[in-house]
């Protein structure tokens, strides 16, 4: 799964072809997500399509 991350990976050509869409979304926002010590991970759906998680690191913040 690690090759859709790579810039302008489209896995189904023909339905992008209808819809536009260069294939970047998925690397800017790994590089994003990394950039602030993330993690995104990818899981395809048993009826199709694809869910993401992105999970980031919080720092809580005490109120005074």
């Amino acid at each position: 799964m690690e090759e859709i991350f790579q810039p302008f990976t489209r896995l189904d050509v023909s339905r992008n072809q209808d819809t536009g869409g260069a294939g970047l979304g998925l690397s800017i926002a790994r590089d994003a997500v990394q950039a602030h010590g993330g993690t995104i991970e990818l899981r395809n759906l048993k009826k199709g399509g694809l869910q993401v998680s992105i999970n980031l690191p919080i720092e809580l913040q005490q109120v005074e």
